[in-house]
């Protein structure tokens, strides 16, 4: 299972930097929105996926779910959250302001 996990994970990395790399905004935002992503899956893929009580304190249990994973998954979540509200913010403020969303012309280069 963490085979097919880390797969996609480095599927969805791979697609997210594909995506960074082009001209228009949206892209990038899209981009990033995915590298997170796989962020969450490569934090949970590290964390190893094994199956047991609830991390709750009893007699007789001793086969516990490590909770650590899931809290860096929530944790990374919300990051990811606020930051891919920055991006989309700031692309529609630069679309707005300058007419265009095409990287190449807001760097003043010629575009065909």
């Amino acid at each position: 299972m963490e085979i097919i996990i880390s797969i996609l994970a480095g599927i969805l990395f791979t697609t997210g930097i594909y995506n960074i790399l082009q001209k228009q905004l949206l892209r990038i935002a899209i981009g990033t929105g995915l590298i997170s992503h796989a962020a969450h899956l490569f934090i949970l893929t590290m964390g190893e996926l094994k199956r047991g009580q609830p991390p709750v304190l009893l007699e007789g249990v001793s086969d516990y779910t490590d909770p650590l994973p899931q809290a860096l998954i929530l944790t990374s979540i919300v990051i990811s959250f606020g930051v891919t509200s920055v991006v989309l913010v700031l692309a529609y403020r630069t679309v707005n302001e300058n007419k265009t969303d095409n990287m190449e012309q807001l760097r003043g280069n010629e575009y065909e």
